[in-house]
Order: C-alpha cells, then structure tokens, then sequence
C-alpha cells in the first residue's frame, strides 16, 4: 500500500496549511487498527488536502496511495477513502483559474487510472465499500456499456437496502453523463419505480426519473410518493436511531453528527424535490405531505427541506410555513428546534406561523435568552422569530428582556422588524444606551444594535444619548469608526429635533474619517447643499469606501450636487463594481440625463444581481424618469426564482429577506410609475 511513500518529496509538495510532510503520516493513520485515528486521518485529509473541495500538488501524489488503501481487504473504513477519491477527482465546474483548474483535470485523470479498483468494491464483502463504489464507477470508468452490465448485475445481487438505493442513485447519474447510453438505465429506474419493490427504493427511482426523465412518471405523482414515504417510515420507526459515532472532535465526526437520524430518508425527498426542479405546485403539494406525515422524523426532515424550498422560490407559501409552525408544539425537543431555526430566517414570510411562535414564547420564557458557554448571550430563536415576523405579540416579552440585568447584543437589530409595534421599547432602549462606556472593549457590540433600533424609531428623543456616545468615544477604540457611523446616521434621521445641538458636532466630522457620512447626516437635518458639498467632492478622490459613501451622499443631494458631476462620470467607468452602480445612480439623480447611466445599471442588474436592490432604490428616486429600465422590474416581479437564489441558505442568511424587500421595492417603483 505505501510503496514509494518515502521516494516523494513530501517537504516540496503543499496543501492548504503549507508544506506536505505530515501527509504520510496522514495515509498511514487511514490504516491504523485505531478508529480514532482512522477518523483524524481522514478529517485531515479533507482539512488539509482537500480543503473546501480545492486539490493541490499533494492531493495529486496522494491518489495511488488512496486508490491503494482502498483496494486493500485489510483496511477498515475504505467507504470514507473511497467517498474521498470520489470528491477529489469530481469535475469542479465552478473553477476558472488555471493552476486550480489544471490541477483538479489531473486529479480526475489520477482517480480514473484506477477506476478497475471501484470495479472490484462493487462485490466487497463490506456493505459500506458497496454502497460508496457505484457512483465512484460511474464516475471514472469510462466503458459505458460495462458500467451498465455491472449496475444491472449488482441491482439483481443486492440485498442491502441501503447498497440498493446508492445504485439507484448511480443508475440516474449514468443516465446523466451517458444519455446515449440511458436506454437501459432507464428501463431499470422505471421498474425499480413500481411495485413489488420496497417503498424506499420506489421513491429512489421516482427521484431520479423526476431529474432525468419526468415523462416516466406517474400522473399522481404526489400521491404515490406520499404514500410510499408513509409505507416506509411505518416500517423503518422501530429501525432508527442516532448517528452512533465515536463523539470525537474531529470535522468528519460533526458532520456526521448532524445527519438526521433518518439520513436516507431525508436524501430520498430531497432527489425528488431537486428533480421537481420549478413545478412548485407539485413540490408544495409534496412539502405538505411530509409535514402531515404522522412520523415526526419525517416531519423534522421536510422542516429542513422548506427552507431551501422557500429561500429559492417566489409563492405563496403561508399552508407550509403554517405547518412548519404546527411543528412547535410537538413534544420532541429537535423538532422544535428544527422548525425555529426555519423560521427565524424567514422574517416576514413567517407570520403565518406566529400564532405557534407567540404560543412557545409564552410558555418557555427560559427560550427567551440563549445563553452559551463562551460569548455574550443572544435573543432566543423564537422570540427572534415572532419579533422577525413582525408580530406585536413580541413587543411586551422584548421589554422584560431589556429590563433585565444582562441583554443580549442583538437584540437592536430584530426589533426594527417590528416597525412602529416596537415604538413602546424606545425608553428602554434609550436607557441602555445611556448605560454603554464609550471607552469600553464591547461599545461595538453593546451601541451599534441599539443605535439601530432608534434609528429604526426614529425616536427624537435619543439626541442626547447618541450625543453623549459620540463625545466620548475615544480615538483608538476597536471599530471606533463603526459605531461613528452608526451614531451619525442617527441623528441623520432624528437630529433635526435637536439641529442646533447636532449640527456643530456634524460639522466637527466633516474633517474626519467620517465625513461623508457627517455630510449626508448634515444635509438631512441643515439642509445646506454648499456646506457639505465641497467635502463631499473631496472625497471623491479618497479610498473606496469613503468614495462610496460620498457618492451616495451626493446622489441625496440631487441637482444641487451639480458640481460633482464631472468626478462622478469618471467614476461611472471605474473597474469596481458598486463604484460604476453608486455613480451611475448619483449622475442620474443629479443629472437627470439617464443615457450615461442607464447602460452601466442595466448590465450591472443582469450580470450581478446583488445590485438590483440598489439599482431599485435609484429608480424608486427618479420616479417616472427611471422608465427606461422598468422592463427590468416588470421581468423581476415575473420571475419565480428567487434573484439571490441560495437553497443552503446559512446560519443569519439575510437572501430571502432581501429578495422579499426587491419584489416589494419593484412593485412599489411600477405601482407609482403607473398610478396604481
């Protein structure tokens, strides 16, 4: 297995954490007769070889020995180095750079060179290695024919279930990469779709054809899946049970851990609602049967499941949001947890469940506050979720969290999703921002939230605290400049209550790192174009993000910001992108002339949808002088997918809130170009 290992000049070669020496200790720990340090083996393969899917120079070297070690009948564990091999020498359709590109064609190459190894796993006495080595097959063993004999061969011998739907899965991946050669893979899916088969296998086939030949089947689509899913888990409850790995630290072991406790059946409804692709009707039709189903497993696994639903799509979503609610009240802790981690990150789209949020809330008032091992404590998912949602309901309980000894940092930023709801909290607010020392290490994390949710208010009365909070911040402070910003865009919004206090300290930061953002605040609450003018033109020239919020400003100041525009067209050319957006916007509003702007902005909406919200705030601005690029608006409010499309999603995933926002901001740009 390791012959060679000591020719390789291991010192030359690198991974993601620099030179490769440790490598053979890493192919020799694969070996070892010691789980554990089988398991950190292979997690610092994957950290270091393979890090985030990249491949280096020593990745390449460590192919024979990996193809080696799992041809090996004396390694346990060979599934995880076969899985390895597979994600190693997969295309990456995602790199466009050279060296990364050229590397990962070499890794495919490597893997494919012992492709006759995959052959030999097929019929390995270890279930694992079975069940790793058909896609590996069909992956690198370029002889479509025999790869084919040798699915139907192993198809008729299986008797693992688990072996059976990983075949399944490479008959629908063959019919991908071969479509010459589907006919008879196909025919095999289509069988394996009907009885007398198991009713796992079934709804395997019925996901595959859904991706690769939706003309197979059945008309009643939804109604057989969820009956098969029904038969199944009827027969699978008393078969399940945790992960049951070794709770070690490694990443492989995590990763495990956080499989559900059904992982095929999770896996099975997600290859059939990827291969439903856009036929939503069927697809929710579909998600309510799961979130019915009287197993709770299945249940948990389709609460998962609508969240990449409902981050990727545009529908009317308030049947399965408000069954994804029902889900609070069930007696099972992780289910519950399930539905409010969905939940939390749907924000408006979650008030069809806020009746079930208000509900948990009241009685769990120890879910109010999480609170950790290490770091400051943070808002509860559910009371984030019901304040999120904007329901009143949250304000009250917000109130007693303020009024307690210790309050979570975040808790400013979820109460401006209330709106005007939060309006009683503003004392309170108010009060704890009076309570942050400017000098202290946390003024960060302790002002800017708070800072926001007045700002959100609008709550004049806050001028002398936010006053207090600027006067004594003292220059060195960690993100000093941040919580600036955030005090000046306050006094921004609310400072003309108070002009004759907020206007010579706004002057004082015009000579400042801030002083764009002084500048637009001055303007809101003065309203004297030539006093924040020649600063704002100066900065026109400084580093980007100061430029970036000057052009902004500028853009506020509309025609009076005529003198700008000779640097603002410059930059409507420059090589950044939000440069040529914010510029674009700014000589528009400035100028009135769209033909300079209205090209760059209609590429920019096209090519990098994350400027469309900004793009839609400048029309929104221009009002009727922004027609030319309605069509953009029109085709935006007509699409179903989502602008900013990420069915992963990820832990404070903001997508779909800022999805929601641009539909709503397009609908109210064309409401009021049209009179509606």
């Amino acid at each position: 297995m390791f012959t060679g290992i000591d020719e390789v000049d291991w010192a030359s070669l690198r991974h993601a954490y620099g030179s490769a020496e440790d490598v053979p200790g890493l192919l020799r720990g694969l070996a070892s007769p010691d789980p554990a340090e089988r398991e950190s083996a292979l997690d610092g393969m994957y950290g270091a070889l393979h890090h985030q899917g990249d491949v280096y120079d020593s990745t390449l070297a460590c192919v024979p020995f990996l193809l080696a070690l799992a041809a090996s009948g004396e390694i346990v564990d060979r599934a995880g180095i076969v899985e390895l091999l597979v994600s190693i020498g997969a295309e990456d359709t995602g790199r466009d750079d050279g060296v990364g590109s050229g590397l990962c064609a070499r890794a495919r190459v490597g893997v494919r060179a012992g492709a006759e190894v995959f052959v030999r796993l097929t019929g390995d006495a270890d279930p694992s290695v079975r069940r790793a080595a058909p896609e590996a097959l069909v992956r690198f063993l370029d002889e479509p024919a025999r790869v084919l004999g040798l699915l139907r061969e192993r198809c008729v011998l299986e008797r693992d279930d688990r072996v059976l739907h990983a075949l399944t899965e490479s008959l629908g991946l063959f019919v991908r990469r071969h479509p010459g050669h589907a006919a008879g893979a196909l025919e095999l899916l289509t069988a394996q779709s009907a009885a007398p088969y198991d009713p796992g296998l079934r709804l395997a086939a019925l996901g595959q054809l859904a991706d690769c030949a939706p003309d197979r089947l059945p008309p009643d689509l939804v109604t057989v899946a969820v009956g098969l899913l029904r038969e199944r888990s009827a027969r699978w409850a008393g078969r399940r049970n945790g992960v049951g790995c070794p709770h070690s630290g490694t990443l492989v072991s995590r990763l495990r851990q956080l499989r559900p406790s059904d992982e095929q059946g999770s896996q099975l409804l997600r290859t059939l609602h990827r291969g439903l692709g856009d036929r939503l009707d069927e697809r929710t039709a579909l998600l309510k049967g799961q979130l019915t189903s009287p197993d709770a497993v299945d249940r948990c696994n389709a609460v998962w499941m609508s969240a990449g639903l409902l981050r990727e799509w545009r529908a009317d979503w308030a049947e399965p949001v408000a069954l994804v609610g029902a889900q609070l009240g069930a007696g099972e802790d992780w289910l519950r947890d399930a539905a409010v981690s969905v939940l939390e990150d749907l924000f408006g789209l979650a008030a069809p469940a806020a009746d079930d949020l208000a509900a948990l809330v009241a009685s769990r008032p120890d879910l109010w506050v999480q609170r950790r091992e290490r770091g400051a404590p943070t808002l509860g998912g559910p009371l984030k979720a019901l304040a999120r949602s904007r329901d009143y309901r949250a304000t009250p309980v917000l109130a007693e969290v303020l009024a307690a000894p210790v309050v979570p940092d975040d808790l400013g930023h979820v109460i401006g999703h209330l709106g005007t709801a939060a309006a009683p909290l503003a004392p309170a607010l108010r009060r704890r921002l009076g309570e942050v020392v400017p000098d202290s290490p946390g003024t960060f994390e302790r002002a800017v939230p708070l800072l926001s949710a007045l700002t959100a208010l609008g709550d004049t009365e806050a001028v002398p605290e936010v006053l207090r909070l600027l006067r004594g911040l003292p220059m060195g402070l960690r993100l000093r400049e941040a919580v600036v910003e955030s005090a000046v865009r306050a006094l921004g919004t609310f400072g003309d209550a108070a002009a004759s206090e907020v206007i010579p300290v706004l002057r004082e930061l015009l000579g400042t790192e801030c002083a764009a953002v002084a500048a637009e605040a001055l303007w809101s609450v003065e309203g004297d174009a030539s006093a924040v003018l020649p600063v704002l033109v100066g900065e026109l020239t400084d580093g980007r993000p100061r430029r970036r919020a000057a052009v902004g400003a500028l853009a506020r100041l509309g025609p009076e910001a005529g003198p700008a525009l000779p640097g603002l067209r410059r930059l409507v050319r420059a090589e950044d992108l939000w440069e040529r957006v914010s510029a674009a916007c700014a000589v528009w509003r400035i100028s009135g002339e769209g033909e300079l702007a209205a090209p760059v902005l209609r590429t920019a909406w096209t090519e990098h949808p994350h400027t469309r919200r900004t793009i839609t705030a400048c029309l929104a601005a221009l009002g009727p002088a922004g027609a030319p690029l309605h069509d953009l608006l029109h085709t935006e409010l007509a699409a179903r997918r989502r602008h900013l499309a990420s069915p992963s999603g990820g832990y404070g995933s903001h997508d779909l809130l800022d999805d929601e926002r641009l539909v709503r901001a397009c609908g109210e740009v064309l409401g009021a170009g049209t009179g509606v």
